[in-house]
């Protein structure tokens, strides 16, 4: 079963620049990896498999489901329910705590908040002596580590990265890589990441060049 499909998909930007996309088909469990340099459109494949932009041709299914027949706040709550995110910089709430950070995501998605579900993924990531922690108090290494708990809380189908290993040396570079396949595993996510890190292309056998 795929649990993501994409077909035919084009985007054209209003300054003339036209990206075509290669069809993308992913089955659960089966890590995959978008790979390409810098502006081939690897971020903005991740926004229209993400139902996050518009494309201007072409159909993507994520759990079946057509993304673009979904508008606003039902599209909003199945990315948030079916859809974990990890960007290159963790894009931590300033103000919430690590705990507060990780319950919003719950929240979000409409799912009671689980401190004991939240603490033992804490736990996975040896981040729960931070748990009452601000970002600023973090190193960058662990304001990773808790958007990969925020990421992951949920036990999406989809856990997508953005660039997650593009400023680490090599050692950094295969931890990270370890922890999210790791988490993927551990939570039943299928992981999709979008590089232009050349280094990780061999963990990989589904992948699409750009």
């Amino acid at each position: 079963m795929y649990i993501l499909q994409s077909s035919d998909l084009s985007f054209h930007y209003n300054k003339g620049t036209n990206l075509v996309f290669p069809n993308i088909e992913i089955q659960a469990h089966q890590h995959s990896l978008v790979l390409g340099d810098s502006g081939t459109g690897k971020t903005t494949l991740l926004h229209l498999l993400s139902g996050l932009s518009q494309p201007s041709t072409g159909g993507v299914h994520l759990l079946g489901q057509d993304l673009y027949q979904l508008k606003g706040a039902a599209l909003d709550a199945f990315r948030a329910k079916n859809m974990g995110f990890i960007f290159q910089e963790a894009h931590l709430l300033q103000n919430l705590t690590v705990v507060e950070n990780i319950k919003l995501a719950q929240s979000l998605a409409k799912f009671p908040v689980d401190e004991d579900a939240i603490f033992a993924v804490l736990g996975q990531l040896q981040l729960q002596d931070k748990a009452k922690s601000l970002p600023n108090q973090l190193s960058r290494g662990q304001r990773q580590r808790t958007a990969i708990a925020r990421a992951i809380i949920n036990k999406p189908a989809l856990l997508i990265a953005d660039e997650p290993t593009a400023s680490l040396d090599d050692s950094n570079t295969q931890r990270v890589l370890d922890l999210l396949m790791e988490m993927a595993d551990t939570h039943a996510s299928t992981l999709l990441i979008a590089t232009h890190d050349k280094r990780i292309k061999d963990h990989f056998t589904n992948f699409y060049q750009l």
